[in-house]
């Protein structure tokens, strides 16, 4: 009798590692407009072929094909430009910021803007997002103030979270942006819960929450999708495939051999595989996630596959795991520059009024970062009161806690 051969334990690994060429054929990317477009009541079920395909709008000529295409009007097309392009400019602004040492921290969402300012186009006011660490997008699409943000950024004696969360991990609950964990993937639990208390509230407002890929692999993930489905919870479940959690590529957290979509209609939950730097893409298939949810149809698992082109954060070097050109090379490009190249093909925009817009933004945003640093940054002191510590744990302070802060003053 032959003797079986020994036991191997399978170790997925990159594929490229720096000093190499990436090789992208493992994401399996269809063409621009071949996914079909189901009536938001199907079966879970019968969307297993959508997590599988990638659904897609812009072809490589920037025009928009397939029956995903949402037809916006210019006004909002508009929109979703000036959202992606502030978002990037932010991001550019803010890590300066940091390595002069004005902030303490920052994460960029590079080559990710597509996905949070259409996803905040097609939600409705009222709606609550349960974000992870790179979906800033969402807040700029919202217009929220941008001095409130780079105050968090600052820690400094108007930070509206009293310096209590590390920067980038903003809470704007009036904007339906609920605080940022540190503890990832707790925000998919959140999520589900929230919309669960919706529907029993009998109300209309849906919850989207976020994971990356890497995180898919803690046990709150899969929480999730089970209460998801049990009680068909009014939410959107959106998985950032961006091919690297901080330094481990996405087959370890099981991206191997099947897509993260996929795991959405193993649960019973109906699920997408979508193209995360085509705007319109993304504005159509959150649409589509969102009128399901709110017609009592259940959850939607979507998994947007982008890439992370930056470092993971300002203390990562990406250039020690990862070919240094990857970004360049990603098959479906950079999210800007596909809805330009569309608009453009549409009259509707151009070259200067591309750069017009770059250069109002950034006009724009250092304004509001010069207003935030008048009211202190990390390099000058100017941080909340330490006597911060004792205010909002309690709805009214208990008395050992004023006999603390009355002695933390009197020290002084």
């Amino acid at each position: 009798m032959k003797h079986p051969e020994p036991l191997r334990l399978h170790v997925p690994e990159p594929s490229a590692r720096p000093g190499f060429e990436t090789d992208f054929s493992y994401l399996h990317v269809s063409p621009a407009g071949s996914a079909r477009r189901p009536p938001i009541d199907v079966q879970p079920r019968d969307t297993s072929d959508l997590a599988f395909s990638l659904i897609r709008v812009l072809d490589e000529e920037g025009q928009a094909v397939g029956p995903w295409d949402p037809q916006l009007p210019p006004e909002q097309l508009h929109r979703g430009m000036r959202a992606m392009l502030k978002t990037r400019v932010f991001d550019a602004r803010m890590l300066i910021a940091q390595r002069q040492k004005k902030l303490s921290f920052y994460m960029q969402s590079l080559g990710e803007e597509a996905i949070g300012s259409a996803h905040a186009l097609a939600l409705s006011e009222g709606d609550m997002c349960f974000p992870t660490y790179r979906q800033q997008s969402l807040l700029m699409a919202r217009e929220v103030p941008l001095v409130e943000l780079i105050c968090q950024l600052m820690s400094n004696a108007r930070d509206p979270l009293k310096g209590r969360q590390l920067p980038v991990m903003y809470s704007v609950r009036r904007a339906g942006f609920f605080s940022i964990s540190g503890n990832l993937a707790t925000q998919f639990i959140q999520g589900v819960g929230w919309a669960m208390a919706s529907a029993i509230k009998g109300d209309t407002k849906i919850a989207s929450s976020w994971i990356g890929d890497g995180a898919t692999a803690e046990a709150d993930f899969d929480t999730a999708l089970t209460f998801a489905h049990v009680y068909r919870a009014p939410v959107i479940l959106n998985v950032v495939n961006n091919q690297w959690a901080i330094s481990t590529f996405q087959a370890i957290a099981g991206g191997e051999g099947t897509t993260f979509a996929a795991r959405g209609v193993g649960c019973g939950i109906a699920a997408l595989r979508v193209d995360g730097n085509d705007f319109l893409a993304v504005y159509a298939a959150s649409k589509w996630a969102a009128e399901r949810a709110r017609s009592n149809l259940g959850p939607t698992l979507i998994e947007w596959v982008t890439y992370r082109a930056g470092p993971h954060s300002t203390s990562d070097d990406p250039s020690k795991y990862r070919p240094a050109d990857d970004w360049a090379k990603f098959p479906l490009g950079d999210p800007i520059a596909r809805l330009k190249k569309h608009l453009i093909g549409l009259g509707i925009w151009s070259e200067q009024q591309h750069e017009q817009l770059k250069s109002e933004l950034e006009a724009e945003i250092v304004a509001a970062q010069a207003e935030a640093e008048s009211y202190g940054s990390l390099l000058d002191g100017h941080i909340p009161s330490t006597a911060a510590m004792f205010e909002d744990v309690y709805k009214e302070m208990p008395p050992h806690l004023r006999a603390q802060m009355a002695q933390l003053e009197a020290s002084k």
